[in-house]
């Protein structure tokens, strides 16, 4: 019971602090007079990804052994298998419930070249991390981190000098150490940022330490654990955002929150898995990149195909999912 207690608080202080976090990184932004583009899809994307990135390196680093490599590789893998497959899933579930809104029903009114453009992007960075993990010698491995960082770096200046603005017209919300304020100080701004990443690097320690515990008690591989538990508390509160703005019509700004994250988490988190561990996948870990490959890869032949997007073919990333419990519950994963 202790083991799940800490989990919880572990990951409300990873919570807190990617939201502190983000909205200090949006100020900042603005403060250096960056482009909407760049605040919206890169600084971000970063912030959101906080979490999933920290709690990696925590565990590489000081998780210990086997172990923390197995939490590492799973909190890597874990957010792009839950972005598409379980974030699809609930927004198009939200599009179906909003139908009535609708006059267009069900073609979703997004901007497809947009999302083509992401879930290109994410399919071949993607499908090259885990493919290098058949690499024999380690190298090789580290030159496909290299190019994984090339990769996100060409995707970000794409999104950026094209306008491809996922976030254009949204107000910021208030610094949070100085709701007041309508232009809070620089040094505020700094200060939040540092307390936000203080927090979530203290709670991804203890949310490593809880999974390890927990994975030895209830005899579940600390992999299996990490993947499906760390990507749904930390990501996707973030990806509910998605609920919103299908609510108000704007659905290249629901997927777009999705797709963008999508980008970052199958490039730069897994070049940090790659030149961190000896990156070799377990059958459960291919297994998960293989069902988010399939199921990124349907919603992206609907479009390229049909250059439009209905919600049917979203909730179909639910199915990938449920196949992934349903094999851990087996016994077939382990």
């Amino acid at each position: 019971m202790s083991d799940i207690v800490l989990l919880l608080i572990s990951l409300g202080i990873i919570l807190l602090g990617a939201e502190g976090f983000t909205n200090g990184v949006e100020w900042l932004g603005k403060k250096l007079h960056l482009t909407e583009g760049a605040v919206g899809s890169i600084l971000a994307a970063v912030g959101t990804a906080l979490p999933e990135t920290m709690i990696p390196i925590i565990a590489i680093i000081f998780g210990g052994g086997h172990a923390g490599e197995e939490i590492g590789i799973g909190a890597i893998l874990g957010a792009p298998f839950m972005l598409s497959t379980l974030a699809f899933f609930i927004t198009g579930v939200a599009v179906i419930a909003y139908r009535h809104r609708r006059p267009d029903y069900p073609r979703m009114n997004l901007d497809t070249a947009t999302m083509g453009r992401d879930l290109g992007f994410f399919l071949c960075v993607y499908s090259v991390a885990v493919l290098a993990s058949f690499l024999g010698a380690h190298i090789w491995k580290q030159l496909v981190a290299v190019g994984l960082v090339i990769a996100y770096a060409t995707y970000a200046y794409l999104t950026v000098t094209r306008g491809s603005t996922l976030e254009e017209g949204e107000k910021l919300n208030p610094l949070y150490l100085a709701r007041r304020a309508a232009e809070p100080a620089a040094a505020l701004v700094a200060l939040q940022i540092i307390v936000a990443l203080g927090m979530i690097i203290g709670g991804a320690r203890l949310f490593v330490a809880g999974v390890e515990d927990l994975a030895r008690i209830i005899g579940i591989p600390p992999f299996v654990l990490a993947l499906i538990i760390a990507p749904i508390a930390t990501e996707l509160p973030e990806k509910f955002n998605s609920v919103i703005w299908v609510g108000r019509g704007k659905d290249t700004l629901a997927l777009g929150n999705i797709t963008g994250a999508m980008v970052f988490q199958s490039s730069m988190i897994p070049a940090l898995g790659i030149a961190m561990t000896s990156w070799e996948l377990t059958t459960g870990a291919l297994i998960s990149a293989i069902l988010a490959i399939f199921s990124a890869g349907l919603v992206f032949f609907r479009i390229s195909r049909h250059r439009y997007l209905t919600p049917y073919t979203l909730v179909s990333g639910g199915a990938f999912y449920g196949i992934f419990v349903i094999l851990i519950f087996s016994g077939f994963i382990r």
